[in-house]
């Protein structure tokens, strides 16, 4: 049977839980490539390198993709919040 994944993305919070690491871990790695689980964005920009994470540039808006994480850990996210 397939997985029924929710809408929406997964809160850096509840990824960083998975995967026993802090929030900055989870963001860097999805900033960098590293960690294949959602993308970067600032104003519609994808945003792929460490040194953009300088918050006087804006808010990063991260999306984390609720079936890219349950491929990489098996966790499924039933849309709770952390």
């Amino acid at each position: 049977m397939d997985a029924i994944f929710q809408t929406g993305s997964v809160p850096v919070a509840v990824a960083a839980k998975v995967y026993g690491k802090d929030a900055s871990w989870v963001r860097a790695g999805i900033i960098s490539g590293w960690l294949p689980i959602g993308k970067a964005t600032r104003n519609g920009q994808l945003v792929t390198k460490i040194e953009e994470m300088n918050s006087k540039l804006g808010r990063i808006n991260f999306y984390i993709s609720p079936k890219l994480l349950y491929e990489q850990t098996g966790y499924l996210w039933k849309g709770e919040k952390v």
